[in-house]
């Protein structure tokens, strides 16, 4: 019975997970989960490397140095961008006015003057300086000492120092800034040739390129053929996958039900011979049990009998058949009904419906295999708009002017290159020179301070000598020395530098930086015909430098910025809907074939049908109950055959006392001979019913719902193959123009942002105006402001080292006094006496 419950319980939930999984395949929903997105395809670039990589100037300690160099120039510069006079220096040059250029460069010819006054003052005054020394009226020694010698003395030193730190600082910013200079020249002229050889190139080669990337169009075919070779098993795997929520429940049920229906005929037929079987034991039984109570009887009610004969007699009397099995209702016409049942092999026979099921990927390759050769030959097939992608590019004329202007720029911009170059180095080294100059007055300052005090602190010993004091001084003298000599060519390179930096960040820089350039070039007639961007580059329209350049920024194609969008469509090269359809078309035509899932046998129907009608469910099984809970005797023969022998053996009359121990034992023989197989055969028909009640109802349930199940799915079964075949072909089309989609849009990004893009001429403006003004042009302008902050520094330098030179030497006459100023700063002990 358990058993039978155990195989039941499957069945019992079935009717709801059939109907749930039905349900979800009548809906006919389905995903694209099983075929999976489209892979990404690696094209190979077609397109040469020409974008320019952004120059940016690294944020640096030297900034804020250029910021205060830029600011300076604006307040030399105070004109804004001079648009009729370069207008007339590049169309006519005769006619450029000497006034106007020195009116706009008012700020120049000021800082020139300065230049020029101190290239002749500074020299003419160290020459004067120098004929007054060779005469001994300037410069000797402090004559007399007075009170205030020692406070005159710490100001001069201490203001001397303070001069001699800011030279300190200003020649090692000039250092720093020259070799920063030399350094950033070379790479900046290297990137002049790099950056005009890339804009040859911009449009020089795009249609090889275009031809180059229709050719590409092979990585999605191969792959989509590749995988055209397993659609077929892909198709069948999804259909499996979509059916097998319905299928292997349904199929399990099946299984299941045939082994409760073998369950079931075995508990019936058990049944039926149980109780032929006990009727038979009851015709043999009952003739033996009323002998026996019969003679029980007899013996019980003699006058001899001693003992509780009289209870023994009652139950004597009532030693009969309890349970009656001709009662028990026929289940002859259930048998009638179920003879040959199960005629099938349930278990074979679903795990022959399995295995068909589980070859539905290889069945669908069969089906499938003549419609996938049609769909190779379309999909070997390229489409016309790519066949043609490289023909008709407008570019052609265009792209020859452009790469002609371009490549004549750069074979003649070489040679000023390299006159740029060796100029700098020549620049470079006389910088060098000038800065070691001024470095060297630097430590003629510090070493003439160092020696100059020491010289002081020594003053206290009557046998010191004043040559430490001496050495100081002449070490000051020897820095004034340089400083006259050396001010014209630091006042010279100055200006130089100066004149030719300070013009292109105000003229060039500042006005590229606020968009002037811009408009000054777009306005007709500015430019000369030879420098005339349309005219370079054959155009019919005049474009804007200005509005190429922001869309360029923006990544305009090449073909927008020139207005060439209007005679070359790369939409229409790049529609392949008429290629799709083809293949949305093949991929129509597929069609799988499920007749062979059979589901049910035609045997295993009959035997599922015969159970459905045999009434099963209908037998009274309480009335077979009824007699099971009865006894086969009333009273327990067992324990009246003992009851018996008890009284044998207290009986006086040893005959009657013979005749009960005889009964006994007759009685323990009928016991154990037939009422003991009786209660057997009682307890089999026990198991029987019970099994047979408890499962009929269900059963008869359960066999309804699968056989309405199976009916069900083996009608819709077709419709839902095909159903998931259109949806799973649609995602595998899907998946396959995925891959063609990756290569239109690799092929629009290719030529609208690699191939026919003008980002290379936004770049190379971008990257020579930070070549110009923040490679170039800063730290050269960075180096004058620098040099010339050590220039005219040299000035108070002159002033206090000749002024501090005096107090170094020895005092030729001492003034006595009580006060400690002159010695406390440096404990200098008072002169008495001085030799000369």
């Amino acid at each position: 019975m358990r058993h039978a419950r155990a195989l039941l319980a499957p069945l019992l939930g079935l009717g709801l997970g059939l109907g749930l999984a039905l349900s979800q395949l009548a809906a006919g929903a389905t995903d694209c989960r099983s075929i999976g997105q489209a892979e990404h395809l690696a094209f190979t670039p077609a397109a040469r490397a020409r974008w320019l990589a952004p120059r940016v100037r690294a944020p640096g300690p030297l900034d804020s140095l250029y910021g205060t160099v830029r600011r300076f120039l604006s307040v030399v510069q105070l004109n804004p961008f001079p648009s009729e006079l370069v207008k007339a220096l590049l169309n006519e040059l005769a006619s450029v006015k000497v006034n106007e250029v020195v009116q706009y460069e008012a700020g120049y010819v000021v800082c020139a003057v300065i230049a020029g006054l101190y290239m002749l003052l500074v020299p003419a005054t160290g020459l004067c300086f120098c004929c007054c020394r060779y005469h001994r009226h300037c410069g000797g020694r402090v004559k007399t000492e007075h009170k205030a010698l020692a406070c005159e003395r710490t100001a001069l030193m201490a203001f001397l120092l303070l001069t001699t730190l800011v030279l300190l600082i200003g020649v090692v910013c000039a250092f720093v800034t020259n070799q920063h200079t030399h350094e950033q020249t070379g790479p900046s002229i290297e990137a002049v040739p790099e950056t005009l050889l890339s804009l040859q190139g911009l449009v020089s080669n795009v249609p090889q390129e275009l031809q180059a990337m229709a050719q590409q169009f092979f990585l999605p075919q191969e792959r989509v053929l590749e995988e055209l070779d397993g659609v077929g098993v892909s198709i069948g795997s999804a259909i499996h996958t979509q059916l097998k929520s319905t299928m292997y429940p349904l199929l399990a049920a099946v299984g299941s039900l045939g082994q409760v229906l073998q369950v079931s005929m075995h508990h019936l037929q058990a049944l039926n011979a149980t109780v032929v079987e006990l009727q038979a034991g009851q015709q043999d039984l009952k003739p033996a049990i009323r002998e026996h109570r019969d003679r029980l009887v007899e013996l019980l009610q003699e006058s001899g009998c001693q003992g509780d004969c009289a209870g023994a007699l009652s139950r004597a009397r009532t030693l009969e058949l309890a349970a009656d099995f001709s009662q028990v209702p026929s289940v002859d016409h259930v048998l009638h009904r179920l003879k040959g049942v199960p005629e099938a092999n349930f278990s074979s026979m679903v795990q022959e419906e399995n295995g068909t099921f589980n070859a539905l990927p290889a069945l669908a390759a069969m089906q499938t295999a003549s419609v996938v050769q049609e769909l190779k030959k379309a999909v070997a097939q390229q489409p016309e708009g790519l066949r043609t992608l490289a023909e008709g590019f407008p570019g052609s004329e265009s792209a020859s002017h452009w790469a002609q202007a371009l490549q004549e720029v750069e074979e003649s911009s070489r040679p000023y290159l390299q006159e740029v170059q060796r100029y700098e180095t020549y620049r470079w080294i006389v910088g060098c020179v000038l800065c070691s100059v001024v470095l060297l007055v630097v430590l003629c300052n510090l070493l003439g301070l160092n020696l100059g005090i020491w010289g002081l602190s020594a003053r206290e010993d009557p046998s010191h000598s004043e040559a430490k004091g001496e050495a100081g001084a002449r070490f000051l003298m020897a820095g004034v020395g340089l400083s006259f000599l050396f001010a014209a060519p630091l006042i010279l390179l100055v200006f130089a530098t100066f004149l030719v930096g300070g013009n292109v960040q105000t003229l060039v820089c500042r006005s590229w930086e606020s968009g002037e350039l811009f408009e000054f070039a777009d306005t007709p007639g500015n430019l000369p015909p030879s420098m005339n961007l349309s005219h370079l580059l054959g155009l019919r329209k005049n474009i804007s430098i200005h509005q190429a350049y922001r869309q360029c920024k923006e990544g305009a194609a090449l073909w927008t910025v020139l207005q060439l969008n209007d005679s070359y469509n790369l939409e229409e090269h790049l529609d392949i809907s008429q290629y799709t359809n083809k293949l949305q078309q093949e991929l129509q035509s597929l069609k799988i074939d499920t007749q062979s899932l059979d589901l049910l046998s035609s045997a295993a129907r009959r035997d599922l049908e015969a159970l459905q009608s045999s009434g099963l469910q209908h037998i009274h099984y309480p009335d077979f109950l009824v007699q099971i809970q009865r006894p086969v005797v009333k009273t327990s023969t067992e324990q009246l055959a003992q009851e018996l022998e008890g009284l044998a053996q207290a009986q006086g009359n040893s005959l009657l006392g013979q005749r009960l121990q005889e009964e006994a034992h007759g009685l323990r023989n009928l016991h154990q001979e037939k009422v003991v197989p009786q209660q057997s055969l009682v307890a089999k028909l026990n198991l029987s019913v019970r099994t047979l009640e408890s499962s009929a109802p269900n059963l008869q349930l359960e066999t309804s719902d699968i056989l309405a199940n199976v009916t069900y799915l083996k009608g819709e079964l077709p419709a839902w193959a095909t159903r998931i075949l259109r949806n799973v072909s649609e995602c595998f089309l899907a998946r396959e123009m995925g891959y063609f989609s990756q290569y239109v849009a690799w092929v629009r990004e290719e030529v609208t942002q690699r191939i026919a893009t003008c980002q290379p001429l936004s770049g190379a403006l971008d990257n020579s105006r930070v070549i110009l003004c923040d490679m170039m042009a800063d730290p050269w302008n960075a180096f004058w402001f620098c040099l010339a902050w050590c220039t005219f520094f040299l000035i108070p330098s002159i002033i206090f080292a000749v002024k501090t030179s005096k107090y170094f030497r020895p005092i030729r006459k001492r003034l006595s006094s009580t006060s400690s100023e002159e010695t406390q700063l440096f404990h200098i002990p008072r002169v008495t006496s001085l030799k000369l």
